[in-house]
């Protein structure tokens, strides 16, 4: 007997392969059988009319400390996510908590409403404390370039000494060993917009040594430091060099320069395969991003040495102009300060949804201005209007091109439903196949259900998920693709989609009738084979 059996539903398994009628058995945490299948069960789920597909997968995303915070951070699971790969962006800003690194850590923490108190210092540690609290989901970590950068040389302008180099080599290797499934660089941000790209190949070179995946957040989204085409070509040098895959992270082209040339990515993602790189990317389907203040309006010289020494700048009164000139630039590249939303600003959440037009209007000073006053009292974050639908459709349709979030697990109560941030956090998959799939037709069901687990799977090379087929785990989902919806808005974002009607996490049910079980039904995944 087995213990759950899917009946009678379309099987797309991941492949991108055409759907087909088959019913799916399960017992413990693995899929036993694909096929007509007629032996019992303890529980069976009728999928007339349904689809049956694999759980997504979603390659992007912040909540390394979610699930510390809050276990039932669900609104990744009722989109049908059934695992995140955190420590994106060069932030894995949980582990290792050593040097700087840990400072960083408390300074975040501060600027949340939870307040999570670490018990742990290692990469190992993390993984253990993560396991302990458990999860709704499967969980994966990356290392990240800026915290390890930070861990040994704070938030230096600087590149490393041959010493400093070996050290940051050592930790990176001892976070894989550790259970890290890749590495990650966020060029763009400080400290690792300091880097030398010769600096970032002798880093990735333990993951590419151990079949992991290199994610990046390339240096430039824009024409900003070295642009965007050249940032794009730094991403596949260093696959050239190292051998390492490559995930190029939420790809997208910002600002009146780039806008229109979304097509001329995908190009370079092709011309890099023919060459023997292996790149692809991933997108979320919006053309709003969300970033911290720090990144989204100053300018990288501007932040070396860390938040009191841009403190220490913004209090010179002409260094103080020549950053407001720089955050005039950003702010106008983001369709102006009306497409400067505050998405969560700790000390005033009345602010929080206001845009920059409406906040400079209230303080009577320019939005530039405004901009670095809100700083001034603290870090917070923006969602700002940086692209055209354009280039979001053009990027989304490539069969290189995974789906994925750049959000967090969070939740409608309690501490992780503070703000108001992007709502892809809640809603990129369903999004996905409403939009992409059901009102503009870019891609079929199938490929954008290829999209969000065998590409992703491929990607971590995650050996027993993202499809369906005997012997996988049984990350599963049942819903009628047609019926998905984006409940939340910009406005409203802490609103789950509907429109999953079951989903399955290692045989188990995590969401039953379309509402959540409260089973922790996740595992922290430590190597591709778990």
């Amino acid at each position: 007997m087995f213990e759950v059996i899917i009946k009678n539903g379309t099987v797309i398994d991941g492949t991108g392969a055409p759907g087909f009628p088959a019913d799916v058995a399960i017992s413990g945490d693995a899929i036993s059988a694909v096929g007509k299948i007629k032996a019992p069960a303890e529980t069976v789920i009728d999928a007339d009319g349904k689809a049956v597909t694999p759980g997504f997968i979603d390659l992007h995303t912040h909540s390394d400390s979610s699930f510390l915070v809050d276990p039932l951070a669900d609104s990744k699971l009722t989109q049908g996510v059934t695992l995140e790969l955190l420590g994106n962006c060069g932030f894995s800003f949980c582990a290792p908590l050593i040097g700087g690194a840990k400072d960083q850590f408390e300074q975040r923490m501060d600027q949340t409403d939870s307040h999570l108190k670490p018990s742990w210092t290692s990469f190992a540690g993390y993984l253990d404390a993560l396991e302990e609290a458990g999860s709704v989901i499967n969980v994966a970590a990356q290392v990240g370039h800026s915290t390890i950068r930070t861990a040994v040389l704070n938030m230096d302008a600087r590149s490393p000494a041959p010493e400093e180099l070996d050290r940051m080599v050592y930790l990176v290797a001892e976070c894989l060993d550790a259970g890290a499934l890749g590495f990650s660089t966020g060029l763009w941000y400080p400290p690792g917009a300091y880097s030398l790209t010769d600096e970032v190949v002798a880093l990735t070179q333990p993951a590419a040594d151990r079949g992991l995946l290199y994610s990046s957040h390339v240096r430039s989204e824009s024409d900003d430091l070295s642009g965007l085409f050249p940032a794009h070509a730094e991403a596949a040098e260093i696959g050239r060099r190292t051998g390492a895959r490559i995930e190029v992270s939420h790809v997208k082209s910002i600002g009146p320069k780039f806008w229109g040339r979304g097509y001329e990515l995908i190009e370079g993602f092709e011309r890099a395969r023919r060459e023997g790189i292996d790149v692809t990317g991933d997108q979320y389907p919006y053309a709003w991003s969300s970033t911290g203040f720090n990144g989204a309006v100053f300018p990288r010289w501007a932040m070396a040495g860390g938040r009191q020494a841009a403190l220490e700048r913004l209090s010179d009164s002409d260094v103080r102009e020549r950053i407001r000139v720089g955050a005039r630039y950003y702010i106008d590249r983001a369709h102006g300060p009306d497409g400067s939303i505050v998405a969560s600003f700790p000390p005033d959440k009345t602010v929080e949804g206001m845009t920059l037009t409406q906040i400079s209007d209230r303080m009577g000073c320019e939005p530039a201005e405004a901009a670095l006053r809100l700083y001034e009292r603290s870090e917070g974050s923006y969602v700002q209007h940086t692209m055209e639908d354009e280039d979001v459709y053009a990027i989304a349709a490539s069969p290189l091109i995974a789906v994925a979030s750049d959000g967090n697990s969070l939740r409608d109560e309690g501490p992780l439903a503070s703000g108001k941030p992007h709502p892809r956090s809640y809603a990129t998959n369903s999004r996905f196949f409403e939009h992409m799939v059901g009102q503009k037709k870019l891609v079929s069901v199938e490929e954008a259900v290829r999209k969000m687990t065998g590409l992703p799977a491929q990607r971590m090379g995650l050996a027993r998920r993202g499809r369906i087929a005997p012997g996988f785990f049984a990350d599963l989902l049942v819903f009628d693709p047609s019926k998905i919806r984006q409940r939340n808005t910009f406005a409203e974002p802490h609103r789950y989609s509907t429109g999953i009607d079951h989903v399955l996490v290692n045989g188990r049910f995590a969401m039953q009738d379309s509402r959540p079980t409260g089973q922790k039904a996740g595992r922290t995944l430590r190597s591709k084979e778990s």
